[in-house]
């Protein structure tokens, strides 16, 4: 005898058909606030015309890497490939995207890390969500984001953030976690309260773990591009989704490369600071 089905998928569905009814003008008001972020970042990537742009953007990256010349260089030669190929209002698109997605994440990460580090009960719970979210295809992210915030980049952008932030939840408690007890201890003899002990010890000392987590964060938020690209997300994966509905080698494999520059890019950055901060260790 077949025993009966268990009716997750309806509760979910009911769940969601709740939220529709119940709290519209909260999720209305989600889709403002993220819209404007994401315009806000592109509008600044595109205030100048590319070959102003790209300079720019070469002497930021000199900065944030403690005066990095090869990578500054290597940076400004990837853009202007990429300007070259007739990709740079996607390509900004697509880095305003991975920007405000990869900020929306840590902003709601690093808190959590943070807390999942100072209490067990809340760290048994967040792993087990977190294995949950890493375990789920990434392709099931779109269903919900579609559903409650229809189609065009706002939903490309929820979905890349929850499929992003385990990394930046996972690294940060790990980073406190595995501070040596004694510099703890050192801190709670000298009276240090709470926050001047998260604040001048355990952050800084776990900060190029963070960072690596900021890395991971980025990368996966710069690989949901492509699969975000299904519910109408913008910029370069929408150039790569077009290339393959078209069997468009030559678009396909340009748009790709693009997104390969951009993710190196962010990546050497990201590596940069994390080698800054285990220097200054």
């Amino acid at each position: 005898m077949d025993l009966p089905k268990i009716p997750i998928g309806q509760l979910v569905s009911d769940i969601v058909d709740w939220i529709e009814a119940n709290l519209g003008w909260l999720l209305d008001g989600i889709t403002e606030v993220l819209r404007f972020l994401l315009n806000g970042f592109q509008d600044i990537l595109t205030l100048l015309p590319p070959l102003a742009m790209i300079p720019i953007l070469g002497i930021i990256i000199y900065l944030i890497t403690r005066k990095d010349l090869r990578l500054a260089l290597l940076s400004i030669a990837g853009l202007l490939l990429i300007w070259n190929l007739q990709l740079w209002s996607h390509a900004m698109m697509t880095l305003a995207l991975v920007i405000s997605s990869t900020i929306i994440a840590l902003l709601i990460g690093i808190p959590l890390g943070i807390l999942a580090a100072n209490n067990d009960t809340i760290n048994a719970g967040i792993r087990v969500l977190l294995d949950f979210m890493q375990t789920m295809p990434s392709f099931v992210y779109l269903i919900p984001a579609v559903i409650f915030f229809s189609l065009g980049n706002v939903p490309g952008m929820i979905a890349t953030v929850v499929f992003a932030m385990p990394p930046a939840i996972r690294l940060t408690n790990l980073g406190i976690r595995q501070i040596p007890v004694e510099l703890i201890e050192v801190s709670d003899a000298f009276g240090a309260t709470p926050q001047q002990k998260l604040i001048k010890v355990q952050l800084p000392v776990a900060m190029p773990t963070i960072m690596a987590g900021v890395n991971q964060c980025i990368m996966l938020a710069l690989s949901m591009v492509v699969i975000a690209s299904m519910i109408g997300a913008g910029g370069l994966g929408y150039q790569v989704l077009v290339g393959i509905q078209r069997v468009n080698i030559a678009m396909g494999f340009e748009a790709g490369l693009a997104i390969v520059i951009i993710a190196i890019i962010l990546d050497r950055i990201t590596q940069g600071l994390i080698k800054t901060g285990k220097t200054r260790e």
